[in-house]
């Protein structure tokens, strides 16, 4: 199962609920992206936390959603590249999204960041998912 895509999937599932945070299983990539959210005011708070099972620790992730007059902040996101298909785009070919009310998340040589981190620092990459 592609890590990404379920980590999305779990947060606009939680935000259609109502759900104030949501529990995921820790991973550095998803942390990475977390903060992203977070930085451009998708989620509240990122915690990296631990649960005792029955013979080991596991790592879990935390992330509080954030809420405008009963509305979710996540207006929508759209997945690109996927394990089958993977979505190459240069520094000068990486386009707005919604105008500029969003942001695409891409993968560089220098790790995770958005797209207007990516268009400033001329780097392409691997572009993951937009949201807005």
């Amino acid at each position: 199962m592609d890590i990404i895509s379920d980590m999305l999937i779990r947060i606009k599932n939680a935000q259609m609920a109502k759900a104030g945070q949501v529990l995921m299983p820790f991973s550095r990539v998803k942390f990475q992206i977390a903060q992203i959210l977070k930085d451009g005011g998708y989620l509240s708070a990122i915690e990296r936390r631990k649960r005792k099972s029955r013979k080991s620790e596991l790592e879990y992730l935390e992330l509080g959603l954030v809420y405008h007059d009963g509305e979710g902040a996540i207006g929508g996101i759209k997945l690109l590249s996927k394990p089958s298909r993977h979505i190459y785009v240069k520094a000068q070919d990486i386009q707005r999204v919604r105008s500029g009310y969003g942001f695409a998340v891409i993968s560089t040589s220098k790790g995770i960041m958005n797209s207007r981190e990516a268009r400033k620092q001329n780097l392409g990459g691997e572009i993951l998912f937009e949201i807005w």
